[in-house]
């Protein structure tokens, strides 16, 4: 076929293969800088652009393809007219656009670079070139992605571009520019002012995420899809080891599972069930935590999510197989157990190394989306006790483990419990002296001894009916946020029933 190619790359990798590739195929190459260094390292013959312009790079680089020339030869559409008037000009065409941009990503999350570093990361001429090579997709190939020229190569040995070919790539090459856009309007502001834009950083994410099709949403009717972020890890890019293809609502539900195990105050898992957790226990062993976990609500466990925050064995696999799962997930899942696991040949088995540390959540509404800060963990709270009676040991590790469970339980949440395992949970009322009354309601119909338990409430208490609701159970400890404008009428509730109670000071809504 032959041609004309114009390689301008930050990212050399592959250049090695690309170069004498297209060479032996007839190309002419076109190039800059580093790039023709490293293909002439690679034996291949390059016309350096400045020669080819007649006008030398300048500025420090800042200025090398910018040039009529270069962007005639590759905006000149498949016309009589521009042939005409590329050849007027003696402006050889450009067929093909190989370019990726500078590392401004990669220089920002680096410590310590300021704002004039990250601007020198700033690309102009690549996404310059790129959008041209992808405006004029009906003549010209455009690649970003180092990935593609093997594909690149074989097509023009064989076949060669033709135009749904063509159309991808110039699909692939806007992503990659508006990504690279995002990625400044997400980063820059956080170099001038001190203020990162949440909402660009979503946008990056969404611009950069691979798209896996869903068998469908929450409903058959609905069309599902998740967006993997490279690189940002968690359960986007957790392995899954066998069963059925996830969906959208196994992916909802492992996701909160997920979140809550590594909230946990050691070796612990949890059961979760439409979206919210209906068992959590801990243990020595894994199975020990996954049997206090299903004996919260064993009747609800049927058919949840289980997940783990440490490796798990054959006798966890075990256990777990007694019973109808959808999914298990955990760090790591040795061969033992995956042998068992494989009896269940539905059963979705994930490994994960861990939730993604990220800093901004998002969800749709109606017209936009809402954006948030993450709920971080635990350590920054100081507990106050409000109460005469003070909690003892065994009660503030039980407090600890409830009061953890129940930022992940949503809301208006009541949770009670010991301190190796939860013991009932009231999810989603409207009333927190409903939500009370159910986790207290649901550990009695599973038979726990609530006598000497505490309970976590995931924000203030408005009346003092609830404290009255859990200690009438046998609940002796109360972790709750505070914050009321009847706080005090709460605390002389508590010290009437004889109950403890602490504030943290922070409360833990999940709407």
């Amino acid at each position: 076929m032959g041609g004309t190619a114009l390689i301008s790359v930050s990212d050399k990798s592959g250049l090695e293969r690309l170069g004498p590739g297209l060479a032996e195929l007839g190309w002419t190459l076109l190039s800059t800088g580093g790039t023709a260094r490293a293909l002439r390292e690679a034996g291949c013959e390059v016309v350096d652009v400045g020669s080819y312009t007649g006008f030398p790079e300048i500025l420090d680089g800042r200025v090398k393809t910018l040039h009529p020339k270069v962007f005639a030869g590759i905006l000149a559409a498949p016309s009589e007219e521009h042939r005409r008037q590329l050849q007027e000009l003696d402006i050889p065409a450009i067929d093909l656009v190989i370019v990726n941009l500078y590392p401004f990503r990669e220089t920002v999350a680096r410590e310590g670079v300021g704002l004039a570093e990250a601007v020198e990361q700033i690309d102009i001429g690549g996404p310059s070139l790129v959008r041209a090579a992808a405006k004029n997709h009906a003549r010209v190939a455009v690649v970003v992605d180092p990935a593609d020229y093997g594909e690149l190569l074989e097509r023009l040995a064989s076949e060669g571009m033709d135009e749904a070919y063509r159309q991808g790539l110039a699909l692939k090459a806007y992503r990659h520019t508006a990504a690279y856009d995002a990625a400044i309007s997400a980063h820059l502001p956080g170099l001038m002012d001190g203020r990162p834009s949440p909402a660009a950083v979503v946008a990056e994410r969404l611009l950069v995420a691979e798209e896996i099709p869903l068998r469908y949403g929450e409903n058959p009717h609905q069309w599902g899809l998740l967006a993997r972020v490279p690189g940002l890890g968690g359960l986007a890019s957790a392995r899954q080891l066998q069963g059925k293809a996830l969906s959208y609502n196994n992916l909802g539900d492992t996701s909160g599972a997920w979140r809550l195990v590594w909230d946990l105050p050691g070796a612990g898992v949890a059961v979760i069930k439409h979206a919210n957790p209906c068992g959590v226990g801990l243990g020595e062993s894994m199975v020990e935590a996954f049997r206090k976990a299903r004996a919260t609500d064993p009747i609800s466990a049927f058919g949840g999510v289980v997940a783990a925050n440490r490796p798990i064995d054959e006798s966890f696999a075990e256990a777990v197989v007694e019973q109808f799962a959808e999914v298990v997930i955990a760090p790591e899942v040795d061969a033992a157990a995956r042998e068992i696991f494989s009896r269940k040949k539905n059963l979705r088995v994930l490994e994960c190394e861990g939730p993604a540390d990220d800093p901004v959540v998002f969800k749709s509404m109606d017209g936009g989306i809402l954006l948030q800060e993450a709920d971080r963990g635990f350590e920054d709270e100081t507990w106050k006790v409000v109460t005469e009676k003070k909690p003892t040991d065994a009660e503030r590790r039980a407090l600890d483990l409830n009061w953890r469970v129940v930022k992940h339980v949503g809301s208006n949440a009541i949770v009670v419990g010991g301190p190796e395992q939860v013991m009932g949970i009231g999810a989603g009322q409207m009333s927190r002296v409903d939500a009370a009354k159910i986790a207290v309601a649901k550990a009695r119909e599973m038979g726990h001894e609530l006598e000497g338990s505490v309970a976590a409430s995931d924000a203030f208490f408005p009346f003092p009916d609830g404290v009255e609701a859990l200690a009438e159970a046998g609940i002796r400890a109360v972790i709750q946020p505070g914050g009321s404008i009847r706080d005090a009428k709460v605390i002389e509730a508590a010290d009437a029933v004889g109950i403890a109670m602490v504030f943290t000071g922070r409360r833990h809504f999940r709407h």
